[in-house]
């Protein structure tokens, strides 16, 4: 779901700040693919600031703008190129230009170590963070890498192809101290993204648990049938939008649709009970995914995780193209934890019905102490 403005108020567990003599300074790189890497990230940004760290942030574009936007003077920033994205309107166009842009992504790999290298000369860090920065771990530092695919899940499931890149992901995270896993180590969201990882010492695997912007509201009354939330990159947000606004008709009670486009328009409800808006801020976004008893978004890791963190029932529509949407709507269909569809196979009557039967997933502990685990693995072991 789009993220444009995050308000992070987890209280972290209180601790003593560190003494001066003993706080870190740090390096935090996040990626700039969408926005979730930056609203997950905020809440560990905090979490080190509030233990006295020092704390510099590599990013770029709406991510970085989000970040500093958050935290303002509390941190230093500095605006380095992440790697392309790749959209398509078609799955094989997707992969064509993915393939494509392999040499332009290792070499910004390249040039985001350079950058490191000259950084490093000039000034002192303790402790390197990466969110899948891939350029920002050095052997010489501490470093700990953030994500929920260290195995690599390839478009239709080539068994050689995963394992080749498996493999050299791997060998490029060597000099890692730790893989820092947002999810459960039993059970689990991500499948074998993050789990039955083969080439990857089990020692350096640390499993978090869920990382969620959105808190659980529980002075909101569910009120609302259904909220829809569009997002994905263009075209296929505006395919997905035509969709869902043709079939509206097709569901009773109360619905919210968030169309995802700020500073567009929203076209007149079909009917009374039925609100739609061009965009909703972070806040609204929290207030309606709260007070809905059925959230129809996409499939995206941080999507997910916030359903976890509220315990939402969920139809999960994942973009066209994007393996890793794909993947995991499969997988936690086949599951029974959520139902999902194709965007193109997409009936809000049929699939919501249906969608109402499945469970969702409870996480085995919220945000906050996955924040706590998070900090004393890097600050202990850093």
């Amino acid at each position: 779901m789009p993220h444009q403005f995050v308000k992070c108020a987890y209280n972290i567990p209180e601790r003593k700040a560190m003494p001066q003599s003993e706080s870190k300074r740090v390096l935090f790189g996040t990626s700039a693919w969408g926005l979730g890497h930056a609203t997950r990230d905020l809440i560990l940004m905090k979490g080190l600031l509030d233990r006295g760290c020092s704390l510099t942030v590599v990013s770029t574009g709406n991510a970085l703008r989000v970040i500093r936007g958050e935290l303002g003077d509390a941190a230093r920033y500095l605006d380095w190129p992440d790697i392309p994205t790749t959209v398509a309107r078609t799955k094989p166009g997707f992969y064509a230009k993915t393939v494509a842009s392999i040499p332009r992504i290792i070499e910004t790999w390249h040039q985001e170590r350079r950058h490191l290298d000259r950084l490093l000369r000039a000034e002192r860090f303790d402790l390197i963070v990466s969110d899948h920065r891939n350029g920002l771990i050095r052997r010489d530092i501490p470093s700990y890498y953030i994500t929920h695919s260290p195995r690599y899940i390839a478009p239709w499931r080539d068994p050689v192809m995963e394992t080749v890149m498996e493999w050299f992901l791997a060998r490029w995270f060597s000099p890692v101290k730790g893989i820092l896993i947002p999810d459960d180590e039993e059970g689990g969201m991500s499948g074998e993204m993050s789990h039955s990882v083969r080439f990857i010492p089990q020692e350096k695997l640390t499993y978090l648990g869920i990382l969620s912007s959105v808190q659980r509201r529980d002075d909101l009354p569910q009120d609302i049938d259904y909220f829809i939330t569009i997002s994905g990159p263009e075209p296929q947000r505006t395919l997905f939008a035509a969709r869902v606004l043709s079939q509206l008709d097709r569901l009773s009670g109360r619905i919210v649709v968030a169309l995802g486009d700020p500073g567009g328009t929203a076209p007149p409800p079909p009917r009374d009970g039925i609100e739609i808006h061009p965009y909703l801020d972070r806040a609204r976004q929290e207030e309606m995914l709260n007070r809905a008893r059925l959230v129809v978004c996409r499939s995206g890791y941080t999507t997910l995780m916030e359903l976890a963190e509220l315990g939402k029932r969920a139809l999960i529509v994942p973009t066209p193209g994007q393996s890793e949407q794909e993947y995991l709507a499969k997988t936690l269909r086949d599951r029974g934890i959520f139902y999902s569809v194709r965007q193109h196979e997409l009936d809000l009557g049929r699939d919501t019905a249906i969608a109402s039967s499945y469970p969702g997933y409870t996480p085995a502990h919220p945000t906050r102490e996955s924040v706590a685990r998070f900090l004393d693995v890097v600050l202990s072991g850093g």
